[in-house]
């Protein structure tokens, strides 16, 4: 047996690398949820989920209140069980974001102890589909950066080795954007792939015209260009865009991203582990849109997705984004223009504990 005998959680405020901003917001500080667990076997599991600047709290008490209490039992080979278990327990606050990132945090946990019960890296055990993974830059892409700031990254991006990075779009007027564009390709030139995102900040008028102007500078994907609830908007847009639409990143259900799928709304899923709920979710929706021939390329969180774009046979891009440095003893493995899967069983993330301790900002 493998019976969850004791879990706990705590909050770690981890220091953002770099200024990170777009056309809605700024990355202000990088709220961790960390869940423990161990198992009447001695197995124990790890995992995360995070927020950019608030909530932290919240999701905290929600782990504290009613998740890590109702672990206490379970046995961590029945991942569908305990997370179906732990959502029934919060039906008043799902779906929605406070609700996910505390399953997330747990589910990710319940993985990683089940990774190592299984002696696999979570790339095997999701499907183990392929080693490594291509990867693009976003780093160099924020939309405080000057012209030449964007050009110098993103050029130093290729020289490194990637093929791809994505470009922060929203700007007052459709112009600069064009501009900014414009000098990252001539730097760069045709063969390396660019893609937009706009952070949910335009309206359908404003997406079909900045769209035409991107399709003519060969942009490969146009992300996140109207609010996420608005489906019949995405749709107008993807009838209209020579640019593929690429949503998900703040969807946090599969009946979410069903209703994309179905309306023909999207064509590249961006699907967040933390913000869909943890792995037994993402996996669902990766499956689903490998039903309907549709790519995963999914937000932030490079440490967890570069395992689980690998594991699934319709993963295309893990984006790069470091955001565990601070806190672990090695990096997922970057190799020109690939990440390849950790091959150690579990998670594969080697935690600092002792920076975690110092990081730490309250305990459940």
């Amino acid at each position: 047996m493998s019976i969850i005998t004791n879990a706990t959680a705590r909050l770690v405020d981890i220091p953002v690398e770099a200024a990170r901003s777009d056309a809605v917001q700024s990355f202000q500080s990088q709220e961790t949820l960390i869940v423990d667990l161990t198992t009447d076997a001695g197995i124990s599991g790890r995992g995360y989920s995070y927020t950019i600047g608030t909530g932290g709290t919240a999701v905290l008490a929600l782990l504290r209140d009613v998740f890590l209490p109702r672990l206490i039992g379970h046995d961590i080979r029945r991942y569908e069980r305990i997370w179906f278990d732990l959502f029934a327990s919060t039906r008043s606050t799902a779906p929605g974001a406070i609700t996910a990132l505390a399953l997330a945090a747990v589910d990710t946990a319940v993985w990683d102890a089940n990774a190592k019960r299984l002696g696999d890296p979570l790339s095997i055990a999701v499907g183990g589909a392929r080693d490594e993974v291509p990867v693009y830059d976003t780093e160099h892409g924020w939309l405080h950066l000057s012209e030449q700031e964007l050009v110098d990254g993103i050029t130093a991006v290729r020289d490194g080795g990637m093929r791809a990075a994505k470009v922060k779009v929203g700007a007052p007027t459709l112009a600069e954007d064009v501009r900014r564009l414009s000098a990252v390709r001539d730097a760069v030139g045709d063969d390396f792939e660019i893609f937009v995102d706009a952070n949910q900040s335009f309206t359908v008028p404003e997406a079909i015209r900045r769209s035409r102007a991107y399709a003519d500078l060969g942009i490969g994907w146009f992300e996140e260009p109207l609010p996420a609830d608005d489906v019949a908007g995405h749709r107008q847009l993807a009838q209209h865009s020579a640019v593929p639409i690429a949503v998900g990143e703040t969807l946090y259900s599969v009946g979410q991203f069903q209703t994309y799928v179905d309306a023909e709304a999207a064509s590249i899923i961006q699907v967040d582990v933390a913000r869909i709920g943890g792995i037994t979710p993402w996996l669902k929706v990766a499956h689903l849109a490998e039903a309907a021939n549709l790519p995963v390329c999914p937000h932030f969180l490079m440490e967890l997705h570069v395992s689980l774009t690998a594991g699934v046979r319709n993963g295309r891009y893990a984006e790069y984004i470091p955001q565990l440095r601070a806190v672990t003893r090695n990096e997922v493995e970057l190799t020109a223009a690939t990440l390849r899967a950790p091959t150690t069983p579990g998670l594969g993330i080697d935690w600092d504990d002792d920076r975690l301790d110092d990081l730490c900002v309250a305990t459940a």
